[in-house]
């Protein structure tokens, strides 16, 4: 498991910055789930390898639309707020949006 900074740092929050979408991101993590599955079945029925990788395409675009969403949160409420109240997190905040985009542009 991937240690995060808020398990370093005190967090400036008593709920994510994303808590205001958390249903949107439960629906569409559910969908993803969905497709993961059917991906599952299509491999199991042996079907045709392009058709495979199509639907893994869906997915991962999916799953990167939902770490851009969560990222945007990130840094318009958790960055951002730490930052208004020159809190001492501020820093640690930024460095781990930081680390955050640096994981996304990998993958």
């Amino acid at each position: 498991m991937v240690s995060s900074m808020s398990d370093q740092t005190s967090d400036t929050h008593v709920h994510p910055g994303y808590m205001h979408r958390k249903d949107d991101y439960l629906r569409r993590m559910k969908r993803i789930e969905g497709q993961v599955r059917g991906i599952e079945r299509m491999i199991s029925d042996e079907t045709y390898c392009i058709d495979i990788l199509t639907q893994v395409s869906a997915v991962t675009k999916a799953l990167q639309a939902v770490s851009l969403g969560l990222l945007d949160e990130h840094l318009s409420h958790c960055v951002l707020d730490a930052a208004r109240a020159d809190s001492p997190d501020a820093d640690a905040k930024l460095r781990e949006a930081s680390d955050a985009i640096a994981r996304l542009v990998r993958s």
